[in-house]
Parts: structure tokens; C-alpha cells; sequence
């Protein structure tokens, strides 16, 4: 317990000093009345890479649930420095592509590297907004947002956005600490539930499919458009 004590106050400590910008009272989901989250700034972006997150997020084991297949389109929304992005990348094969989306330049600076270091070419990079992921209309086969969501400061518009970008039958996926799980050590404006989730997403016009539980600290949580 002390342990997971510590480290939720080092996320802390992290959430205050790398975000992208301050928290006010009013930034709260209309729907759920969820506090936002901050946004990481591009000086947290070690810690996206961290040696730990490995066993803790089973990074491997959660693209598998996504059952991708060679040739697909994918966008990983609020793809940072690209820790998730090279991976959908390789799945995908060289037919397919993958968006690495983010909001900070620096942020796709990394994601540049990234590419370069495991000699990518299926890669696109794309500077989103805080209201637009600026991703091709009706393009994506499947939409991956890994512990982003629960930071959009314009999450319907985000959606809206994201829906447009899908395919008929595209998936919307997101991965979020499970708030249900007093044990999972992260800020409580960090993760969510299930519940809230699909009260958030589903007016958007999302179906829910299903979630997956199959991970240590998250929840795989999927719908369709």
C-alpha cells in the first residue's frame, strides 16, 4: 500500500507541473459533471515511456484485444511521443496506415523520432485541436484513445469530430483507468467508469459494444459508430 501510496502522489506531483494548461471550476463534463483532467505537456513525455508501464498497462496485450488486421486505418488520438503509435504501426503492416495524432508540436516531435527509431513509413503525424483531431472524414477503421479522453476540455466536439472520421462500421476505443478500482493509484480525475464512459459517448452517436477486462489498471472500453 505504500507503494501504490507513492506513486499516486509522484502523478500528482506530475499532473501539477507538466500540464498543458490550468484547471478552472467551471471544466466539468455537462453530462457526468466530471472534473477534466489536466492535459500533459510535452515535458511529461519521459514519462509516457517509462520502463514501468510495461507491466503495468500490458501494452502488447491490449492491441491484441483490438483485433486489428494488416492494411487497416488507425488513428491513435493523443498519440505523445508515439508509444502506442509504433505498435498499431507494425500491426498494421505496410499497407496499412496510422495517424499520430496530437495537439503538441513537441509532442509530434517525439513521435517523429519514434518513427525514425523503428524505420516507419506508414505513419502519418497530425497537429490536432483541442475541439478537432483533424483526421479525414470517413477514413478510420478503428479510433484508439489511450487514458486520453478523460482530458478532452471539448470532449462532444472531439466526438463529433471522431464519428465523422470513422468508417460505417469504425470503432471507437478507449482505455481508461477503471475509477471503479480504489486500488488502481491514479488521480480520480484520471480515470473513469464504465458508467460514465458510455453516459459521455453514447449520446454522441456511439453504440456501446463491449468492454474488455482483461488488463491490470484499465478498462477496454468499445463502440461503434
Amino acid at each position: 500500500m505504500r507503494r501504490l501510496s507513492s506513486y499516486w502522489l509522484i502523478l500528482s506531483a506530475i499532473a501539477i507541473a507538466w500540464s498543458l494548461r490550468p484547471l478552472a471550476a467551471e471544466d466539468v463534463h455537462p453530462i457526468t459533471h466530471r472534473q477534466i483532467a489536466h492535459v500533459m505537456g510535452a515535458a511529461g513525455a519521459d514519462w509516457l515511456v517509462r520502463p514501468e508501464r510495461e507491466s503495468e498497462e500490458h501494452p502488447e496485450q491490449a492491441i491484441e484485444e483490438l483485433g486489428l488486421k494488416r492494411g487497416m486505418t488507425v488513428a491513435d488520438i493523443g498519440a505523445g511521443v508515439g508509444y502506442y503509435t509504433w505498435r498499431l504501426a507494425e500491426r498494421v503492416g505496410p499497407n496499412g496506415t496510422v495517424y499520430g495524432e496530437d495537439i503538441q508540436p513537441e509532442m509530434l516531435k517525439g513521435l517523429a523520432r519514434t518513427v525514425q527509431t523503428h524505420h516507419l513509413k506508414n505513419v502519418k503525424a497530425v497537429l490536432g485541436t483541442f475541439e478537432d483531431p483533424k483526421l479525414p472524414a470517413n477514413s478510420v477503421d478503428l479510433a484508439l484513445l489511450v487514458d486520453v479522453y478523460h482530458e478532452f476540455s471539448e470532449p462532444e466536439k472531439m466526438l463529433d469530430h471522431i464519428r465523422d472520421a470513422l468508417k460505417p462500421d469504425g470503432r471507437l476505443v478507449l482505455l481508461e483507468y477503471r475509477a471503479e478500482d480504489p486500488a488502481v493509484p491514479i488521480l480520480p480525475e484520471h480515470k473513469m467508469t464504465v458508467q460514465q464512459v458510455r453516459a459521455e459517448v453514447e449520446p454522441e452517436g456511439f453504440h456501446f459494444d463491449r468492454t474488455i477486462e482483461v488488463l491490470p489498471w484499465q478498462h477496454i472500453i468499445i463502440f461503434r459508430r
